[in-house]
């Protein structure tokens, strides 16, 4: 290819993109939008790159460095951008390898070696391996979105490389480009070294650097790890290549050691008085061999409790600081044999073994989700990266913790520690108010890093040093190490054009943060944000890039980003809608404010299912922010027309089921399918889909005169004590819209079996809307109206304890959550919020709320069961209760992960059906490809019964349904 001559604009050439397009088959993306998805990762900066280019093989990855090469543009590999110290960010070229260079080339059972594309994620190797019981060693906690491209660059570790070492002791070979355009294959022994001219000469005259400053403990990640060149360690390339950063070469392709898998991993934990003792105890349990030796403050796991409820975590023994040993056997009896020996020496009498099962999984799941959770202080407030992956020798880890304590109470600093004890890896995000500048950042990180180099560490321990430590780097060696250091760096890239900025010549520490120039948005007129201090700005940088959306987490129970699983786009994970959102707030590069299209595009195929908010470690809520952009973008202004035709569906089938006729008319004639093609189109509506059946008598004309049921007014609201001698407890149920005009086969139900179960059901006289669908169109306002006359009809209820019993979960989860973010410092609100309870949830509360003795349940042991659980029942309310009824009422069950796809609104628009019939092919549609004759498909949103309809042909009912078919007489 001949040289690219380019003008440059700031120093960067502006027709490299031209000429990208001409040389590479894969998408060549400059737009501001994906710019904007691109210009940071899981750190603090922002660095916008000028093109992001996502290579379809191995020959569009040679094409691309040879035209960055030749224009003389930087290049920074990525790969699923989880980069805590922003490595994976570049001014220039940024080449995406996760989306198409990402195959598992072969696994090899007998030499137990596999060859990997560097944008294959860590799962997908495990998931390859794991039929030939073999599985990768070192595992990140981001091992369900991470590549090993990634690991590669950074010296990945994880919990178990106590047991299987780093990224860097379980590479075999590495085939590479470097800066100067040579390609080879990096390996181990005689004759490695002569792939780089120089680099012989670089290592022998070099012997005693290598030897007495680099290596001295297995977490000293920090520089290059060049002690593998050493003779006496084999003269392994390929392992002084991992950790490099991009820096110096651009992996295309490696070959990796695999491991037997475990067979029967025990969890057991152990409680200390603080984190500094548990660290104490890591040496002496170290001399049992243990897989995994994790530290964690236990404040971390009250986090959980709070965010996800006190049944996401198993009982565990007191301690403020705890350590979570893993250890292994051939059997479990083996296994639980060495757990008691190591508990022995443990120097604790609070200990609690977990045999594998869901409480083993669950407190690996709060180990994995450490990096979002900690992302808030106890206080609350945002805590940031930086210092997030110090390590020292593990002899050295408690009075190092302790001094670490005393340093981040001088400067005022707070922050939730856990991380990698067995190995002294130490992860810790900190409150340092970036909110200002970065002076208080690089205060703290200078005196940290004295801190750590006099405790013989290293200012990374698996992170790699990015843009967050590698100015630091003179604290911890010594000037010839650093000249040693940028010696290698030039014989492999001469010109700096790999990743610069980073390890050698790095930029200030302080530069480029994302933070310091967001903004403040305060909440106006719209939702509270009452998590975020009342500010949009905070609630967006709540995104830290983790990347959890980017990964499948289905197979274990997850549901977040359906749109991401169904696309494979940045565009569409939570992470990328988070960071076109922040660059629309500081307004440099979506420069159009609410009515930016970049962020409209992003957010378009958000399904506002609010998986976000709890599947997130973070906590961020795409759905309520989407909705407050179309808040902020139509206020005052035309609205799309599907605006009008879904979201004020509620007050539509309210008019049309005021009369059986109006109601039979209707369904006639949008049951003839020409007519129903012109309505759904003239409505915004994608023809492809049906209307809805609206019911011709709905549940508010039903229930009048029903002796089951009693009609109460608000300004005549019971309070919860007994109506009788029975002593029957009252309960109101609330028919929703959805439930009531469309679906009054539900309330009913529910009214069938609460009165079964004891309860006297009382019916509210006025029936009393959520507004879900104003709120999902971002009409607030409307919404907001829809609210304050619920808490009219409602809150007399809730204020004086009566339960009240929601039917459709989106409509549920509105009372439990966005009715509280609308109607803050109404104190109705708070109640109806604290009194508001799913079906499931009543029916198995103990007592005086639940059931009374003699009620038992429905005997559904003959119901084998496909269930969709609707996103916000899962994301919200959380799904337990649920299949604790359906477990104790002996049903055999599936319960599906992920999104249905309809989502409402969402899967009824035009332009989205596509994409819903993508979502669906997730989870919902194979499973009931899958199902068996006579099974039930059991979902208690209206979305997911239409949309298994729609697209399947099955009938799904509801849980009040279900359990009204199986009571007795």
């Amino acid at each position: 290819m001949p040289p690219v001559s380019a003008p440059t604009v700031t120093g960067v050439p502006t027709d490299v993109v031209a000429a990208l397009r001409t040389a590479v088959r894969g998408r060549v993306d400059d737009s501001s939008r994906r710019r904007a998805e691109y210009s940071t990762d899981a750190s603090n900066y922002r660095v916008v790159p000028q093109v992001v280019v996502f290579p379809l093989d191995t020959d569009d990855v040679l094409a691309a460095l040879e035209v960055a090469r030749a224009a003389g543009v930087p290049l920074t590999s990525r790969g699923g951008g989880t980069s805590i110290a922003g490595n994976s960010i570049g001014t220039g070229v940024v080449l995406d390898f996760s989306r198409h260079v990402n195959r598992v080339l072969e696994v090899d059972p007998g030499s137990r070696t596999a060859r990997v594309e560097p944008g294959v994620v860590m799962a997908a190797l495990q998931r390859a391996a794991a039929p030939h019981g073999l599985r990768f060693g070192p595992d990140p906690s981001t091992w369900t979105r991470a590549t090993l491209g990634g690991m590669i660059g950074n010296n990945a570790c994880g919990p178990r490389a106590v047991a299987y070492g780093r990224t860097a002791d379980n590479v075999l070979a590495l085939d590479v480009v470097d800066g100067t355009g040579r390609r080879f294959v990096a390996g181990a022994g005689a004759g490695a070294l002569d792939a780089v001219p120089g680099l012989d000469a670089l290592v022998r005259d070099n012997l005693d650097v290598l030897r007495t400053e680099l290596g001295r403990f297995g977490r000293q990640v920090s520089g290059y790890s060049l002690e593998h060149l050493l003779p006496e360690r084999g003269t392994d390339l390929a392992k002084a290549l991992v950790g490099t950063e991009g820096t110096v070469t651009t992996l295309l392709e490696a070959t990796v050691r695999l491991v037997p898998m475990t067979a029967a991993p025990v969890l057991v934990v152990l409680g200390y008085p603080d984190m500094a003792s548990a660290a104490d105890a890591v040496p002496a349990l170290l001399a049992h061999r243990p897989i995994a030796i994790e530290g964690m403050d236990a404040r971390l796991v009250d986090v959980v409790r709070r965010v996800r409820g006190a049944s996401a975590v198993p009982d565990l023994p007191p301690g403020a600081g705890w350590l979570m040993v893993e250890v292994g056997g051939d059997t479990l009896d083996e296994a639980l044999e060495r757990a008691h020996a190591l508990a022995s020496a443990a120097g604790t009498g609070s200990i609690g073994v977990f045999p594998p099962g869901p409480e083993a999984t669950a407190m690996w799941r709060i180990r994995e989700d450490g990096a979002g959770l900690g992302g808030r202080t106890p206080a609350g407030r945002q805590a940031w990266p930086g210092f997030e992956d110090s390590a020292v020798p593990p002899e050295r880890l408690g009075a190092y913790l302790r001094e670490l304590e005393a340093l981040m109470a001088e400067h005022d600093v707070d922050g939730l520690a856990y991380g990698h004890f067995g190995d002294g890896c130490v992860h810790l995000r900190l409150d340092i108010p970036l909110e200002r500048s970065g002076a208080a950042l690089r205060s703290f990180m200078t005196d940290a890093a004295h801190l750590v180099a006099r405790h013989g560490g290293s200012l990374s321990g698996e992170h790699g040093d990015g843009r967050a430590r590698s100015e630091l780097l003179p604290v911890m060696y010594s000037e010839r190490a650093l000249g040693v250091f940028a010696a290698f760096k030039d014989l492999l890239d001469p010109d700096d054009r790999l990743n610069p900025g980073v390890l050698v010549r790095p930029r200030p520490l302080d530069a480029d943060l994302r933070r310091p120039a967001a903004r403040p948005v305060p909440a106006a007129r719209g939702f509270a944000f009452r998590h975020d201090d009342g500010d949009l700005t905070k609630a967006a940088h709540r995104c830290v890039g983790v990347g959890k959306c980017r990964a499948d987490n289905t197979a274990a129970g997850g549901f977040m980003c359906p749109s991401y699983l169904a696309t494979k786009d940045e565009k569409d994970s939570t992470r990328g809608r988070a960071r076109v959102l922040q660059e629309t707030i500081n307004g440099r590069l979506v420069d159009h404010g609410w009515s930016s299209p970049e962020l409209h595009e992003s957010l378009d195929l958000c399904l506002s299912c609010k998986a976000c908010s709890s599947d997130c470690p973070a906590g961020v809520d795409m759905a309520m922010v989407k909705s407050e952009v179309l808040d902020r973008t139509y206020r005052g202004r035309l609205r799309p027309v599907n605006h009008y035709a879904l979201g004020w569906l509620p007050r539509w089938a309210r008019l049309v089921t005021s009369h059986p006729l109006v109601a039979r008319a209707a369904n006639a004639v949008l049951g003839v399918r020409p007519l129903a093609r012109l309505v759904l189109a003239a409505g915004g509506m994608d023809t492809r889909r049906r209307m809805v059946t609206f019911a011709p008598e709905p549940f508010r004309a039903w229930s009048r005169g029903q002796e089951r049921v009693t009609v109460a007014r608000s300004d005549d609201a019971p309070d919860g004590a007994a109506s009788d001698e029975r002593t029957r407890p009252r309960v109101l149920l609330w028919a929703d819209s959805f439930s009531d005009s469309l679906a009054p086969q539900v309330p009913q139900a529910a009214v069938e079996v609460l009165t079964a179960a004891g309860y006297d059901v009382l019916v509210p006289g006025d029936q009393a809307c959520c507004g879900l669908t104003w709120i999902s169109t971002g009409q607030l306002d409307g919404a907001r109206r829809r609210l304050e006359h619920l808490l009219e009809v409602l809150g007399p209820f809730a204020v004086n304890g009566v339960p009240i019993v929601g039917l459709e979960p989106s409509c549920t989860a509105v009372l439990r959550s966005d009715l509280l973010e609308l109607l803050p410092d109404d104190p109705r609100a708070h109640a109806v919020a604290r009194e508001t309870r799913t079906l499931a949830e009543l029916l198995t509360a103990p007592a005086p709320l639940g059931p009374g003795d003699r009620w038992q349940l429905p005997d559904l042991s003959d119901v084998t069961a496909v269930v969709q659980p609707h996103c916000h029942h899962h994301a919200v309310m959380t799904w337990s209760a649920d299949r604790r009824l359906l477990t104790e009422a002996g049903a055999q069950f599936s319960a599906l992960a992920g999104c249905c796809g309809l989502a409402g609104n969402f899967g009824m628009e035009k332009g989205h059906y596509d994409v819903s019939v993508a979502v669906a092919e997730n989870a919902l549609l194979p499973a009931l490809r899958d199902a068996q004759p006579g099974d039930v498909y059991l979902a208690d949103g209206y979305s997911c019964r239409t949309q298994a309809d729609q697209l399947a042909g099955v009938q799904g009912v509801h849980l009040a349904e279900l359990l009204a078919s199986r009571l007795p007489g």
